[in-house]
């Protein structure tokens, strides 16, 4: 029997595997992709040049791959992209990318994404990231592996959200948000490290020394960032089994354009 319920369009054109589920009175556009295992509930709307990939399920009343809200937009064949094993649930609108930027929208896999969550032109997001009901992503917004981003939050345009990132409830991020911190406020504040999720995860105790050594560096010896930079750098030489966690970090401070929170 097929999964597609009768009520469903899908516009001629459209690729979906032979194992998606398409739930009633949803609109499936002619440029929409979509892999094996995917589920999507009633009364969505799938437009533009939209993939979606393996397992992925998609609560009701999303629309995903609409126009950019971005004046700039003259209709080119830009995309969104979304991964494997997301979950995706109501209310939420995804938006193509846009010629300005690398012309798509990007998410990962194994993100857990709740109700009213709104992710603007041209964002791209990694795997394992939580977004609690109501956030919003302006335009060019980054966020990296397992961040989470609490509800009520918004972020404004080109900002970046560090991987094993918190951002607490009714956050206004209007600056870059380091990696393995927790910051929450308005005006945004660094509490902390994300001590709670990085043992989730299984963290070292060394990996977890580096890591608050570094937040000491940045935020409490009253260092310049390209002072902190560089005791983080020698911070990579001491502790070898965090090595990796300092290169994400010193990277992440110098490509920061719009500063870092404080």
């Amino acid at each position: 029997m097929s999964a597609i319920h009768p009520t469903a369009i899908v516009e001629p054109g459209a690729e979906l595997d032979s194992s998606v589920a398409v739930g009633p009175y949803t609109v499936i556009g002619p440029h929409v992709r979509i892999g094996a295992g995917t589920a999507i509930g009633a009364h969505c709307v799938i437009d533009g040049h939209t993939t979606i990939g393996r397992d992925n399920h998609i609560f009701q009343f999303n629309s995903l791959g609409a126009v950019p809200q971005d004046k700039k937009y003259a209709g080119e064949p830009t995309e969104l992209v979304i991964g494997d094993r997301n979950t995706i649930r109501e209310f939420c609108t995804f938006n193509l990318g846009t010629v300005q930027d690398a012309g798509a929208t990007r998410l990962g896999d194994d993100n857990w994404i709740m109700a009213y969550v709104h992710i603007a032109h041209d964002c791209q997001l990694g795997s394992q990231i939580t977004m609690a009901n109501n956030t919003t992503l302006a335009g060019h917004v980054q966020v990296g592996d397992w961040a989470t981003i609490g509800g009520l939050v918004g972020v404004l345009q080109r900002m970046r959200v560090g991987a094993h990132a918190m951002v607490g409830f009714a956050g206004h991020v209007n600056k870059d948000v380091p990696p393995f911190m927790v910051v929450d406020g308005n005006p945004l504040v660094v509490r902390a490290v994300n001590l709670v999720g990085l043992k989730r995860r299984d963290f070292s105790e060394a990996r977890l020394k580096a890591i608050r050594e570094m937040h000491k560096l940045i935020y409490r010896q009253g260092k310049t960032l390209d002072e902190a930079r560089t005791a983080i750098a020698a911070l990579g030489e001491q502790v070898p089994e965090a090595a990796a966690d300092v290169a994400l970090m010193n990277d992440f401070l110098g490509s920061s354009v719009s500063g870092i929170a404080r």
